[in-house]
């Protein structure tokens, strides 16, 4: 596959030491203080009125993968009530930078991944050991929180529990390194409108394995996501067909994770020993990252291979350690997110996410943007989120009705 990015990711690549540093120590410190903040404030508002005032704390991370539906529903009521108490609109100044911070963080995450992995040598490289080793940085990363002061409560599980937490840690792994590869052997925005199709994956699985009812609705708002991706397929200039059947297989384990995922948590008193959401990722990143070290060695690339690139690469070197926790942080600011959010607004949101990441990181890596491409991307996209929304949209017009 010919190599056309250009000379501005090679700037980005080669100047590592300040801009980019700052902005991910920026990105690091809110991420703290922001958990931080929500434990004390819960803690405070508790003893002021004398009960619990929260189950989960503020810093709960769940992967965003297309349209999840399903983590809308948690924050909805909350977040209508609180925009609306006293009549008038007001500028919620801590949601802003929240959605701030989680685009930046996709963002970045999407540029940083991308460099790591063609600096290592692509999809020909250590696609494996870059996916691995993210998810090890985010390890470490959530081993921090539990260790630091007032950061984060730790979870009081049992083995049983985390036997529990195995399936959804395996597809969780499953999913990541499925995106990893599929970054690495296409351009970033064509496996974004891949990955854009999930909803398409979860509905046929969710059916048939999972007993799970999708509205007629939904099943036609599939057709433009579908052919979204098609159109987008078209004429892309970096089209590769591992590119598409990685991220398809990302986005077969996304939609067997959202299942699994919700099985486990309806475990009696599992919520209430994991703490918060947020425990719940760490524990799944740490366990997905223990399932990917043998795969490494399965698939034949070699840790010690890298390692040595690493040392006289600093771009490999820096990149990698920015991406996991570029990664690791979007996933815990897209919950904090959607948790102050409708589901609505929190629909639209993610929507307009992964058009700024295709356009933004498609301009920044030199990657084509032909208009059939903008076109797919324009009716996949829309698909997704008229999938997102339509049953809220039927069922008001039936009730009118």
């Amino acid at each position: 596959m010919e190599d056309n990015s250009g000379e501005e990711t090679a700037v980005f690549a080669t100047k590592p030491t300040k801009q980019h540093t700052g902005a991910l120590g920026v990105f690091a410190g809110a991420l703290a203080g922001a958990s931080m903040l929500g434990v004390r404030v819960r803690r405070g508002a508790s003893n002021v009125l004398g009960r619990n005032v929260a189950t989960y704390d503020s810093t709960g991370a769940v992967e965003m993968q297309g349209s999840a539906t399903a983590l809308y529903a948690e924050g909805e009521s909350t977040a209508e009530a609180s925009t609306s108490s006293k009549g008038g609109f007001k500028l919620d100044i801590p949601l802003l930078l929240y959605f701030f911070f989680w685009y930046l963080g996709n963002y970045y995450y999407n540029i940083t991944n991308k460099t790591a992995l063609k600096a290592a040598g692509g999809a020909l490289g250590f696609p494996m050991v870059i996916s691995c080793l993210q998810l090890g940085v985010g390890s470490l990363y959530s081993l921090f929180l539990w260790a630091a002061p007032d950061a984060r409560k730790f979870p009081a599980v049992t083995p049983k529990d985390i036997f529990k937490l195995l399936p959804v840690a395996f597809c969780s792994a499953g999913a990541h390194a499925g995106s990893v590869f599929a970054l690495s052997a296409g351009a970033v925005s064509f496996g974004q409108i891949v990955k854009a199709a999930e909803p398409a994956f979860a509905a046929v699985i969710g059916t048939t394995l999972y007993g799970k009812k999708i509205s007629k609705a939904k099943w036609l708002c599939l057709i433009p996501v579908i052919g979204g991706v098609c159109l987008a397929s078209l004429k892309e200039l970096d089209f590769a067909v591992s590119a598409l059947v990685a991220a398809s297989i990302a986005n077969i384990f996304a939609a067997f994770k959202a299942n699994e995922n919700a099985e486990v948590m309806a475990t009696p008193g599992l919520k209430d020993r994991l703490g918060s959401v947020g425990n719940q990722f760490a524990i799944t990143t740490i366990l997905s990252f223990l399932m990917t070290l043998p795969v490494v060695w399965l698939k034949g690339e070699s840790f010690r291979a890298f390692f040595e690139l690493a040392k006289t690469n600093p771009v490999v070197r820096f990149n990698l350690i920015a991406s996991g926790l570029w990664f690791y942080g979007y996933n815990e600011l897209a919950t904090m997110t959607i948790k102050k959010t409708s589901a609505v607004t929190a629909s639209v949101a993610n929507t307009a996410k992964r058009v700024i990441v295709i356009v933004g990181v498609a301009i920044v890596m030199g990657e084509s943007l032909n208009p059939l491409k903008m076109a797919g991307c324009a009716i996949g996209i829309g698909g997704v989120f008229l999938y997102s929304i339509i049953d809220n949209i039927v069922g008001k017009k039936a009730t009118a009705s």
